[in-house]
C-alpha cells in the first residue's frame, strides 16, 4: 500500500514548513483547469501563524514523490468535532488572480506566449512557475490587450489552449531540493499518451455512469469578436454537415480583434459540436493501476456492453480523482469524453 503525506508549503517560495497529520485526502487533476484537493486534520494540530489561506500551499506526496500541489484557498474549522477541513486548488488557480496590467502585444509561437506570461508573473511576486519544458511547436498566434483591459492570465492561457490547433496543459509539482518544492508548466499536443490505456467494464474497472449530451452540437458556429468602432463586430463562421435540424451556436470573444483568430475559435467550437458528447465515469479496480498512469488529456479505449450502453471507443480523460482514507486505501475515479472532441487541425 502506498504511503501518502500532505505537506504544508509556503506558496511564494515553495519552502516546506511541516507535514500535516491528516485524517483523509481527496485530490485530483482536471483537464486544462486547476483541479482540487481536500484534506481533514485535527483542529489542534494546525499552526494558525503559518497555515493561512492564500499564503499557504498544500503538496500531496505518494511514496515521497509529489503527486499534487496547489494553493490553500479556504479552511473550515468545526469546533464541536475538533477538526479542520482544508481546501486547495491547483497551481493554475493562482493565475486567475493575475492580470496583464501593462497590456500585451506580441505575435509568436504558442509556447513563447505562455513563457512570456509566466515570466511576467514570476517577476512580480509570483509562485516561480518553471517553464523550461515549454517547447515551441511552430504554431504562431497573435495576442493584443491594452493595459485597461486587465486581461486575466488564466483566461489567456485557457483561450490559447482551446483554439483549433491548441494544446493540453497541466502543472507538475516537483522537488527543487530536499526542503523545497516547485511547480512546472507542461504543454502537450491534443491526442493523448503514446501508449493508450485500455479499460473494460467489470474486468479492470467499474463504469458507474454514462451520460450523453447534445447541447454543444451545431450546424453553424459564430465566434463574435470585438466592436469595430462603427457599430459592427468581427465574426468568424464555421459549419458542420450534420443529420439534425439546423442549430446555431454563438460565442462572444469581446477582446479578440482579428477575424483570423475568430475563425480559429469557430473551427474549434465546430469540431467539438459534431456529435453528442458521451461522458463515462468509472472507478479503477484497486491495486490494478497507479493513479498517475492516468493523466487528464491522455486517451485510450473503453469497452462497455450493458443494454443501451454499448461502447467500444477511444476517450480522453477529463478528470482524475483519488480518495485516500485514514488507512491509506486509495480509490481512483475517472471522467472521460469522446476523443473526437479534442481532435482538431490547425
Amino acid at each position: 500500500m502506498p504511503e501518502y503525506e500532505v505537506l504544508q508549503v509556503e506558496a511564494k517560495t515553495g519552502n516546506v514548513e511541516m507535514a500535516l497529520p491528516v485524517t483523509g485526502i481527496s485530490y485530483g487533476e482536471t483537464l486544462n483547469a486547476a483541479g482540487a484537493c481536500s484534506v481533514g486534520m485535527p483542529l489542534d494540530a494546525a499552526d494558525p501563524s503559518t497555515l493561512i489561506p492564500g499564503r499557504s500551499a498544500l503538496v500531496v506526496t505518494r511514496d515521497d514523490e509529489p503527486v499534487w500541489g496547489g494553493i490553500l484557498w479556504t479552511a473550515s474549522a468545526d469546533l464541536a468535532a475538533g477538526t479542520l477541513a482544508l481546501n486547495a486548488s491547483g497551481w493554475h488557480s493562482y493565475y486567475a488572480g493575475r492580470v496583464l496590467h501593462d497590456g500585451y502585444n506580441r505575435k509568436t509561437d504558442q509556447a513563447l506566449l505562455l513563457s512570456d506570461w509566466f515570466a511576467l508573473c514570476n517577476g512580480d511576486g509570483g509562485i516561480d512557475t518553471d517553464v523550461s519544458r515549454l517547447t515551441t511547436t511552430g504554431k504562431i498566434r497573435s495576442r493584443t490587450w491594452t493595459q485597461y483591459e486587465l486581461k486575466v492570465v488564466s483566461e489567456a492561457i485557457n483561450e490559447l489552449a482551446e483554439e483549433d490547433g491548441g494544446f493540453n496543459f497541466r502543472y507538475e509539482t516537483f522537488w527543487r531540493s530536499n526542503t523545497r518544492v516547485g511547480n512546472r508548466a507542461l504543454k502537450t499536443g491534443k491526442g493523448g499518451n503514446p501508449i493508450p490505456f485500455a479499460l473494460t467494464h467489470k474486468a479492470n474497472c467499474d463504469v458507474t455512469q454514462v451520460s450523453y449530451d447534445a447541447a454543444a452540437m451545431a450546424t453553424r458556429v459564430y465566434a463574435v469578436g470585438a466592436d469595430n468602432g462603427n457599430g459592427t463586430k468581427l465574426v468568424g463562421i464555421a459549419d458542420n454537415a450534420l443529420d439534425m435540424p439546423t442549430k446555431h451556436s454563438v460565442t462572444t470573444f469581446s477582446d479578440v480583434k482579428s477575424t483570423e483568430a475568430l475563425l480559429v475559435k469557430a473551427y474549434a467550437i465546430a469540431s467539438a459540436g459534431r456529435a453528442p458528447v458521451a461522458i463515462p465515469s468509472l472507478t479503477l479496480y484497486p491495486g490494478e493501476f497507479n493513479p498517475l498512469d492516468f493523466i487528464p488529456g491522455d486517451s485510450g479505449g473503453v469497452q462497455v456492453d450493458s443494454g443501451y450502453v454499448a461502447i467500444l471507443d477511444d476517450f480522453v480523460i477529463t478528470e482524475r480523482k483519488t480518495d485516500v482514507d485514514v488507512n491509506g486505501t486509495e480509490v481512483t475515479s475517472l471522467s472521460l469524453a469522446n476523443k473526437e472532441l479534442f481532435t482538431s487541425g490547425d
